[in-house]
């Protein structure tokens, strides 16, 4: 299964893959793969259609989003995240951080639903993520839509994954052991504003991304960049009906670097403009650890490792892994609720 050359040469617009010829015929399906797996191993962005996701819940899900940021900020600061030690809820633009520096953005973060852990001395600190979302009273419908979305997007992303594996030459369910029977559901609903607004060009900040896999939703205005390998920038424009996946750390982890977790930023619409998406990251269990998959050999000649970042090292333990990002990007969070944790972030094996 070597490598198109042809294929992995720098791109200057992402590709786009059709996920229903995997489940096509067998000669569909082999060349799906072979078209994934060069994507893969060159940047790990790429369109993605064919999906099944109804439009009319994506129409739904967008337009609900949009008149969540238009309720008054008073109701939507009855659910700043500050409140929740789990990482949940709503930011207004600049509260969230990118190596450092403020994101222009106010965005609503949605985890997979559950019951919060009694923390004691010897509870793994990742266990204080796992709890309720919170949800706004004055727009009781975004919840049971949001949720609904939650669970369709994973499907999504549970099928790139195995066809991520196929493309590995791997069992389909070779992640399944790390992230059944609950992946880690992170969904966030985003609003960056004009830059009339924001105080900087950086709606987000240059980072990758530290799940399996991203599933992002786009509106209609662009803004979304990638920066392949040779770090040539991509513009990565709305397209209707399709997704822009992307491949994240635990991927990068798992295949020694033959898949990467690219880097990529936002930049902040212009003046009298606002831009809308929905991001879906897909992760592990919280208290899985990633093990290194034993490529085939045409592969496993080209992995080219770990990234190095001494901003953001990277963990095989996915709970530490998820942790850290959150108490990174959220230190209004971090300081209010895990103060204790801050002096303690441990340097990667």
């Amino acid at each position: 299964m070597p490598l198109d050359s042809v294929a992995v040469e720098t791109e200057t617009s992402l590709p786009t893959l059709d996920i229903s010829r995997f489940h096509g015929t067998a000669e569909e399906r082999q060349a799906f793969i072979s078209e994934l797996r060069n994507v893969l191993y060159d940047h790990g962005f790429f369109y993605l259609k064919g999906h099944g996701v109804s439009p009319t819940l994506i129409e739904d899900v967008v337009s609900t989003a949009k008149r969540f940021f238009a309720l008054p900020l008073d109701e939507k600061l009855k659910i700043e995240m500050v409140n929740s030690p789990h990482f949940r809820g709503y930011n207004r633009a600049g509260q969230e951080r990118t190596r450092g520096e403020p994101d222009w953005r106010e965005q609503l973060d949605v985890n997979t639903e559950g019951t919060p852990v009694a923390i004691g001395p010897d509870t793994p600190a990742w266990k204080r993520l796992l709890g309720p979302n919170q949800w706004p009273t004055a727009l009781p419908e975004l919840k049971p839509l949001l949720l609904e979305y939650q669970a369709e997007v994973t499907r999504v992303g549970i099928d790139i994954l195995k066809a991520i594996a196929a493309a590995l030459g791997q069992a389909e369910n070779v992640f399944a052991e790390i992230y059944e029977p609950q992946p880690s559901q992170l969904l966030k609903i985003i609003r960056y504003p004009g830059r009339e607004i924001a105080r900087s060009d950086q709606g987000v900040g240059a980072h990758k991304d530290g799940g399996f896999v991203t599933v992002l939703l786009q509106d209609t205005t662009p803004g979304l960049r990638v920066r392949t390998e040779d770090g040539v920038w991509i513009d990565a424009p709305p397209v209707p009906g399709t997704f822009v996946i992307n491949t994240g750390e635990l991927l990068e982890l798992a295949t020694n670097g033959f898949v990467r977790a690219d880097v990529h930023d936002v930049v902040a619409p212009p003046a009298g403009t606002e831009r809308f998406s929905v991001a879906f990251f897909l992760g592990s269990r919280y208290d899985a650890t990633i093990p290194v998959v034993e490529l085939p050999e045409d592969l496993k000649k080209v992995e080219r490792g770990i990234t190095v970042d001494p901003l953001n090292p990277i963990f095989r333990e996915v709970g530490q892994n998820h942790l850290k990002s959150r108490l990174r990007s959220h230190p209004d969070v971090a300081l209010a609720h895990h103060s204790d944790l801050l002096p303690q972030q441990r340097a990667p094996a």
